[in-house]
């Protein structure tokens, strides 16, 4: 039985939650595999996907995920291909509206620009944090980002770290639209059934052409994204960074 992710069927429409408010909806392994279920086994035609409030998705779950940034005597191997909840979502038929209720960073961030749409509460933020953690940015920062808000902004955004607002996403084309955060949800799952009420195969098709027409090789760039945070994860960077966050002062960079 899933714990960290809440599916509800409206209609033709799945809503899927990512529901561990209390970390901001931070991302474990099992966060991921729930995920990448509930994409795959969807039957809708159109998909919201949000987070229990206050968070749309802080990344990835520092403790869990990178162990506390304590992996100098354990270093990360990530598998060289392209992650299962990535593929899942990158490479599904069924359009997928994000409900970006507050702070999407990290692979919350990346999880945002794998949907096909994102309609954005007001408390929305957003932020490419990778940079911070000695680590490189997952396939949709490197895909996707520079083709919505163009190559400079993309940029500025993954090397710096830098957080911003809704405001300003939706100023550089990062999101479709900024509403009230009581309207984020009946704005998000009107905009699914009008989807849904499309013909199915048709938006299927449509969709696969995009990814056809603008997106790059997703299992490819996958692989070079797992083998680049191989060797970033072992760096004393990495472990900075990481620490760094986790004792809530500024970091000390060394390069190497």
């Amino acid at each position: 039985m899933a714990e960290d992710i809440i599916v509800q069927r409206d209609e033709h429409v799945d809503i899927i939650t990512i529901n561990r408010p209390e970390i901001r909806n931070a991302l474990r392994y099992q966060s991921y595999d729930e995920l990448e279920a509930a994409v795959r086994e969807s039957t809708a035609r159109c998909i919201v996907l949000t987070g229990a409030d206050p968070a749309f998705c802080s990344g990835d779950d520092v403790r869990e995920i990178m162990g506390g940034g304590d992996k100098k005597d354990r270093p990360v191997t990530v598998a060289p291909r392209l992650t299962p909840a990535a593929d899942a979502l990158l490479h599904t038929n069924i359009p997928i509206v994000a409900a970006v209720n507050g702070a999407a960073v990290g692979w919350g961030m990346e999880m945002a620009m794998m949907c096909d749409i994102r309609v954005a509460s007001e408390k929305a933020k957003f932020g490419e944090l990778f940079v911070l953690r000695g680590l490189c940015t997952d396939v949709a920062g490197i895909g996707r980002l520079a083709s919505l808000v163009g190559r400079e902004k993309a940029a500025e955004l993954l090397y710096t770290g830098d957080v911003i607002d809704a405001n300003e996403a939706l100023t550089v084309g990062l999101v479709s639209r900024v509403v009230s955060h009581d309207d984020l949800m009946p704005t998000a799952v009107s905009l699914a059934h009008k989807i849904a009420s499309r013909p199915p195969l048709a938006v299927q098709r449509i969709k696969e052409g995009l990814r056809t027409a603008v997106d790059p090789d997703w299992k490819e760039l996958g692989v070079w994204v797992s083998t680049t945070l191989t060797e970033l994860f072992k760096t004393e960077d990495h472990r900075e960074g990481v620490k760094s966050f986790l004792e809530k002062r500024e970091p000390n960079y060394v390069g190497r």
